[in-house]
């Protein structure tokens, strides 16, 4: 697991499962769920399936270690990847390595945030990721291992471990794995990708240091309206880190809520403006004692509002999920960035 080219390889004696759990443990390479051994074989397996990415890698903190491929692919291989996801985890991991991810600050802090992971272009649909019912949940090894794998090299690699450099007062389930596709093929609006400058044929993977996702549920408001009153409240709460309002937030719409707004001829130019206006956090709602904490930190009313980000291009909009009258709110870190990189499939 280190990254000096004379100790990449560990010769260890014959494990069986059991006893290369406990090993794993002892080393503090585990997550606390099983992991796969990342034999020799195993890990090139690994490394084969991003052949043709030659770009280097800057390091990865807190440790700042420059990581090897080899390095990478050994915590891809225990975190149950395929050789054929590894490019998507690769793109994952340059994309928390953008200087506007920040990673450094996402990992030190005692919220709560994890690398929130989305895929679009063709890769979803050749990886087998889950874009639909229970998009956030268990049950397709694509999103949980490309979340997975992602987590562990923060850790093994970065040295991001519980306790030690993340401080995370309580944590949350997504620092396991937090990865889904956006449900292109139901969506009323172009691929998120695609409004991101990107072209429909390519494959990319966007990233953001974020929440566990946060229920919006309307199973009652029949117009476009309405749902927004929901959206809208649901969102501007002081509990979240939004609430400091510095960084973006991710609004993931399900598909009956999108065929709604897109019915009433809400596009997402005026579901992105309506939001800015709207989902702001009453001062009446807030204590004397967190508003001038907000205030000696920039962060002032706006009326008898706080908003809670910079304005309306911190707010992202993507389509997920399958049938059910849900969306999901995804309050960002704050200083933090959404970022997106195309992945570099072998054929690329």
């Amino acid at each position: 697991m280190s990254d000096s080219a004379d100790t990449e390889v560990l010769e260890i004696a014959d494990l069986d499962p059991e006893a290369w759990q406990d090993y794993a443990e002892e080393q503090g390479w585990s997550d606390g769920l099983p992991l796969v051994m990342p034999t020799e074989a195993s890990v090139a397996r690994m490394v084969a399936g991003a052949r043709g990415d030659n770009e280097s890698f800057p390091p990865i903190s807190p440790r700042q270690v420059v990581p090897t491929l080899q390095s990478l692919a050994a915590n891809a291989v225990m975190a149950g990847a395929r050789p054929e996801y590894f490019p998507s985890i690769i793109a994952a991991l340059r994309g928390v390595l953008n200087p506007s991810y920040n990673l450094h600050g996402s990992m030190a802090t005692t919220h709560s945030c994890a690398p929130v992971v989305m895929l679009n272009g063709p890769i979803r649909l050749a990886l087998g990721v889950n874009c639909g019912t229970n998009c956030f949940g268990q049950g397709w090894r694509a999103n949980a291992s490309i979340g997975r794998a992602l987590q562990l090299i923060l850790r093994n690699v970065g040295g991001g471990v519980p306790g030690v450099m993340d401080r995370s007062t309580q944590g949350s389930p997504a620092k396991y794995a937090f990865c889904f596709g956006e449900n292109e093929e139901e969506s009323p609006w172009a691929p998120f990708h695609v409004r991101r400058g990107f072209d429909a044929s390519d494959s990319v993977v966007t990233v953001m240091s974020g929440e566990a996702p946060h229920n919006i549920n309307d199973h009652g408001s029949t117009s476009a309206e309405g749902l927004m009153t929901t959206f809208a409240h649901t969102i501007a709460q002081p509990g979240a880190n939004t609430i400091y309002g510095k960084g973006p937030y991710l609004v993931i719409v399900g598909p009956e809520h999108a065929a709604t707004f897109a019915r009433d001829g809400w596009g997402l130019d005026k579901l992105r403006d309506q939001l800015w206006e709207r989902a702001r956090v009453p001062l009446k709602h807030i204590s004397a004692e967190n508003l001038a904490t907000y205030a000696a930190t920039g962060h002032h009313p706006t009326g008898d509002f706080l908003t809670i980000c910079r304005g309306p291009e911190d707010i992202h909009i993507a389509m997920a999920g399958g049938p059910g009258k849900h969306s999901a709110f995804i309050p960002s870190f704050g200083g933090t960035a959404v970022v997106s990189t195309r992945v570099k499939t072998p054929a690329a």
